[in-house]
C-alpha cells in the first residue's frame, strides 16, 4: 500500500467517478481502475461497489477512507516540517441547507485553516444531496433539519446509509419577508395572513416530495407558488414581488442584508436543526473544526 493508493481512493469518492478523478489525477481511466484493483486486493477489502450506474463507497470503504485521510495529512504535515515542501492545499467539503450560520462557521473555517492555498467547498444544495453527498464521502459533513412530518422518512433514509444525525438547536418557525413588507412590523404572523402573498421555497430536483422540503409546513396547500434553487434568487424574489418563506428565523445582516427580517408565525411545530455524519468515518481536524463552530453558532441563536 503506497500513499499515492490512498491518494487515488480518496480522489475517486470526493468526486463519485473514476472518469472525473482520473482527469484530477492525470491519469488514463485504466491505470486508475488498476491502481485501486491492486490496493483493494492488498488491503482485502472492497472500497467501492460497483454497479451498471456507477460506484459507490462500500460500508467498510468508508471506515478505510477516515483512516486514509488521516494517514494523508499526517503525511502532508511530515513532508512539510521536514523536507522544506511547499504547504498543499487543505481540503474540506460541507453540504447543507440554506443557513446563514453554516456559511458563519465555514467562514471560520477559512480564517482559521485557509492560510495561503485551499481547496474548501460549501454545497448549499437539495436535502436529498445533502444525505447523498455524506453517505458517498464527497462531504464530511451535512446539515439539515427534522421535525414531527419529516422525521420518520429522512431518519430512516440516515440510518440506512449509516449515518447519525446529531441535534444542534431547535427552531421555532418564522416567516422571511422584505423589511418593506406591511406584515414586518408584527410581532407575528398566522398563515391565514399569508394566503394570498407569493410563497418561495427551494426547489428539491428529482426528489420534490413533501418530506424533503426545506421549509416546515409543506403541505400546506398555497395559491401562489415559487421555487428557486439558491438563497439570493430567493431573497431578490421577496424583495420584488412581497412573497415570504417559511424558516428557522435564523438570518444575519452581515451576509444577506437589512432588506430581510424574520417574524415568529403563529403555528405549533418546531425545526430539529443539526448535523449528519458517517458512522464509520473518523472526523478530520478541519471538520472538528467546522462541527465546534456549528456549535458556537447554535448557542447564540
Amino acid at each position: 500500500m503506497t500513499l499515492q493508493q490512498l491518494k487515488y481512493v480518496v480522489t475517486v469518492a470526493e468526486t463519485g467517478t473514476i472518469s472525473e478523478a482520473a482527469q484530477k489525477l492525470y491519469l488514463s481511466q485504466p491505470s486508475l481502475t488498476n491502481a485501486i484493483k491492486e490496493l483493494e486486493k492488498e488491503m482485502n477489502i472492497t472500497v467501492f461497489d460497483r454497479t451498471n450506474k456507477g460506484i459507490s463507497v462500500s460500508k467498510d470503504g468508508a471506515v478505510f477512507l477516515g483512516y486514509a485521510r488521516q494517514v494523508l495529512e499526517q503525511a502532508n504535515l511530515l513532508e512539510e516540517k521536514y523536507k522544506n515542501m511547499p504547504v498543499r492545499k487543505q481540503q474540506f467539503c460541507v453540504s447543507t441547507q440554506h443557513y446563514s450560520f453554516a456559511v458563519n462557521a465555514f467562514v471560520d473555517l477559512i480564517k482559521e485553516y485557509g492560510g495561503s492555498k485551499y481547496d474548501f467547498s460549501l454545497r448549499e444544495t437539495q436535502t436529498y444531496e445533502i444525505i447523498s453527498d455524506v453517505a458517498q464521502m464527497k462531504s464530511e459533513i451535512g446539515v439539515l433539519y427534522l421535525n414531527r412530518f419529516n422525521q420518520s422518512v429522512l431518519m430512516k433514509i440516515i440510518k440506512s446509509s449509516d449515518l447519525y444525525f446529531t441535534e444542534l438547536f431547535t427552531a421555532n418557525p418564522h416567516i422571511f419577508v422584505s423589511a418593506q413588507n406591511p406584515l414586518a412590523k408584527k410581532k407575528s404572523v398566522t398563515m391565514e395572513e399569508l394566503r394570498t402573498l407569493p410563497y418561495l421555497s427551494f426547489e428539491q430536483g428529482d426528489h420534490n416530495s413533501f418530506y424533503y422540503s426545506e421549509e416546515i409546513f409543506s403541505t400546506v396547500e398555497r395559491s401562489k407558488n415559487i421555487r428557486v434553487r439558491d438563497r439570493a434568487t430567493l431573497f431578490n424574489l421577496l424583495i420584488g414581488l412581497n412573497g415570504y418563506t417559511v424558516c428557522s428565523g435564523i438570518i444575519d445582516e452581515r451576509l444577506n442584508g437589512k432588506n430581510i427580517v424574520a417574524i415568529p408565525l403563529a403555528k405549533e411545530g418546531e425545526m430539529r436543526i443539526g448535523y449528519i455524519m458517517h458512522k464509520r468515518a473518523t472526523p478530520s481536524k478541519l471538520c472538528t473544526f467546522y462541527m465546534e463552530a456549528l456549535k458556537k453558532y447554535a448557542k447564540n441563536t
